[in-house]
């Protein structure tokens, strides 16, 4: 599966890189047919919000493209909780095929 990770005014460090890449790797469990994840990282300065690191990720299934944002106080959580996302949706996808 081809992984494109984009940072929005930020360097994401190899630490990071590597924990997307190994968490995305663990959704061909559930779907072999996953083709490409693109996942954008992005800060927003929203105040007071300490939530502020935000994932985005899109991933390309023959058939549909999943999709699935959310934020948390370290790109590492929003990544566990964005990848949890799209679990849920293969799921879903997979019960609605049959």
């Amino acid at each position: 599966m081809n992984v494109i990770i984009s940072s929005l005014h930020f360097d994401a460090d190899q630490k990071l890189t590597d924990h997307i890449k190994e968490k995305i790797g663990k959704l061909n469990q559930f779907h072999d047919g996953i083709h490409a994840a693109e996942v954008i990282l992005r800060l927003e300065h929203d105040g007071e919000n300490r939530e502020n690191k935000v994932v985005e990720i899109k991933l390309a299934v023959p058939g549909v493209e999943l999709f699935a944002k959310r934020n948390s106080r370290t790109f590492e959580e929003a990544t566990t909780d964005t990848v949890e996302a799209l679990r849920n949706q293969i799921q879903r996808s997979k019960e609605r095929a049959r």
